[in-house]
């Protein structure tokens, strides 16, 4: 009976022994797997600011654009009725005058 015993408790302590390394091992693995989501987190607020620059950068550009279009069309109205009786400055603005 003494072996018996001794068998069992050389299979509890073996088995005990897997199981602290298999604890072991998903702790590793957990923290490694932290790290990428911290990474990945990082690297997905980068790109929202990223995103929010060029989100301003393009309304900056359009409001920009909307002021030159603004301008040269009250300067080709300006031109235009400045030279209502020249049709060599009318030609120039794409008017034809007959």
């Amino acid at each position: 009976m003494a072996e018996s015993n001794d068998n069992l408790i050389g299979f509890i302590a073996s088995s005990v022994e897997k199981l602290r390394d298999d604890v072991t091992s998903i702790r590793a693995e957990m923290v490694t797997k932290s790290a990428f989501e911290v990474a990945i987190t990082a690297i997905r607020g980068d790109i929202e600011q990223v995103h929010l620059r060029l989100n301003t950068m393009e309304h900056s550009v359009s409001s920009r654009f909307e002021q030159v279009e603004t301008e040269l069309s009250r300067l080709r109205s300006a031109v235009f009725v400045l030279g209502k009786d020249r049709p060599d400055i009318l030609r120039l603005l794409g008017h034809n005058r007959s």
